[in-house]
């Protein structure tokens, strides 16, 4: 009977456990997944151990998976903060912008102009606006307009880039014209442009123009995105070096 309650027990909580995996975002589910199957590995390891079916070395051999494992999510996470450093102490005048809101983190590829989301809080928080549906889409913007409105204008931007021949809904178009709320830092002006922190007045200039061009509202672009990138080189230029 206790082995019965046990098992149940288990069978529960593995449910629970790939239920909440299934609600996590799409680029996540692997690693969940995968790290479900080592737990539930090294938790039989220790039942069979302690019932002297499975030999210590086995167990220990088990646990050293496990933590490498762990590990890994770690190594992975640091790993791209390495190459933007490389980046930036290599190529200074970048290949990414950024702009980043209390809800949302946007990027800007300089090459193509191209928009990349990840949702920073909220009921989609770690989810990538890519991987989102129309529908999940229009229910984070109603949870923008409701919590942030530099984070409205900010999806904005991605849904006129992703949807052109339709997003617009009524009273969007008043929203647009609107321009960002709060003032812009140092630090967050530099990622708007994808420079470095010794960026020269004519790269500023050169990076800003370049940007420009792609996202410009008369070119199909979004007005709160234009705004960012004035106001950054606004920002920047006040004490910019000349050379």
């Amino acid at each position: 009977m206790p082995r019965i309650i046990l098992l149940l027990a288990i069978i529960i909580a593995l449910a629970l456990l790939v239920r909440r995996i299934q609600a996590m975002p799409p680029h996540k589910r692997r690693s969940g997944y995968v790290q479900l199957i080592l737990g539930a590995a090294a938790l039989a390891a220790i039942v069979l151990t302690a019932m002297g079916k499975m030999h210590w070395v086995g167990a220990a051999l088990t646990g050293l998976l496990v933590a490498a494992r762990q590990t890994l999510p770690i190594l992975v996470r640091v790993f791209p903060y390495l190459q933007k450093w490389s980046r930036q102490t290599s190529a200074p005048d970048g290949q990414h912008s950024e702009v980043k809101t209390e809800l949302l983190r946007m990027t800007l590829d300089h090459s193509n102009g191209e928009l990349q989301g990840e949702v920073l809080a909220g009921p989609f928080i770690d989810w990538t606006l890519d991987e989102m549906n129309r529908e999940q889409l229009q229910a984070l913007l109603t949870y923008c307009q409701e919590h942030d409105a530099d984070s409205e204008q900010l999806l904005m931007s991605y849904l006129e880039q992703r949807f052109p021949n339709g997003w617009q809904h009524e009273g969007d178009s008043e929203n647009n014209q609107q321009t960002s709320s709060s003032a812009i830092g140092r630090s967050e002006a530099l990622a708007v442009l994808g420079l470095s922190e010794d960026a020269t007045r004519d790269e500023i200039v050169a990076a800003h123009r370049s940007l420009i061009q792609k996202i410009h509202p008369d070119r199909g672009g979004n007005d709160y995105l234009a705004a960012k990138i004035n106001e950054a080189k606004d920002f920047l230029m006040k004490d910019a070096p000349s050379q």
